[in-house]
């Protein structure tokens, strides 16, 4: 890829008394990595010396502060004072379209944001959902969570064997990456406990912790829900 230009996707909320939000999300072309603020200010909470996950690969390392702490810390600071269950019309644009909801739950607007922010920061354990931030949908349901995660976990098996790796056809491993995925959000929400007066950020990173341990479970029940739109591929040549 030759193109230098960042991926922006703006994420804007819009309140019935005339409050605006605006959080313009840029990550690079080719790693998807967050490109965060140079001047940012990182509170306390952000510290590894005040949570750090066991399996943490920045352990033993020069860095002070957890990625994803920090890079989330600008939206949390600016939803400190909203309640999860405050509605808010929302527009996501990106550089193919806009999506709107109007009316929503900020919790669940925001955990479309946060889960951008989250897996794009540089930690190991959740560097695995990256690819479908390229691909972003925000409002997904647990089923379009699911059928995008399982699809995205199969391309990626077929970039493995082509680069002469073993895939996994059965989808065996998932349930593993997820279930270290749900220890970053149950850490990220003790994070926020202390970081927030109110409790629209803190159930954001709930809904996406719900996402997380219901995924691994769901999947090989919801999978058999999708068979019927795959028939075309299922009838004898």
């Amino acid at each position: 890829m030759n193109n230098q230009t960042p991926i922006s996707i703006r994420y804007q909320f819009v309140f019935a008394e005339g409050k605006t939000i605006d959080f313009l999300i840029r990550l690079h072309p080719e790693t998807l990595e967050y490109l965060h603020r140079e001047d940012r200010q990182l509170p306390e909470w952000t510290r590894f010396t005040y949570l750090q996950c066991d399996d943490c690969s920045k352990k033993n390392t020069d860095e002070t502060h957890c990625p994803v702490a920090a890079n989330i810390s600008d939206v949390v600071e600016a939803f400190r004072d909203v309640y999860s269950y405050d509605v808010a019309d929302v527009l996501v644009t990106t550089a193919e379209r806009v999506y709107a909801r109007t009316q929503i739950a900020v919790q669940k607007a925001l955990s479309s944001l946060l889960g951008i922010i989250m897996v794009t920061s540089g930690c190991e354990n959740l560097d695995k959902l990256r690819p479908m931030v390229r691909f972003h949908l925000p409002f997904a349901s647990i089923e379009e969570t699911i059928f995008r995660s399982v699809s995205t976990y199969l391309l990626a098996q077929y970039f493995r064997a082509r680069k002469g790796l073993e895939p996994d056809w059965e989808v065996n491993d998932l349930a593993a990456i997820y279930s270290k995925i749900a220890k970053i959000n149950a850490n990220t929400v003790k994070r926020l406990q202390i970081a927030t007066k109110k409790d629209a950020g803190l159930n954001a990173v709930a809904i996406l912790d719900a996402y997380a341990q219901m995924t691994p479970l769901s999947i090989e029940e919801t999978l058999k829900d999708f068979e019927y739109i795959f028939k075309p591929y299922l009838e004898a040549e």
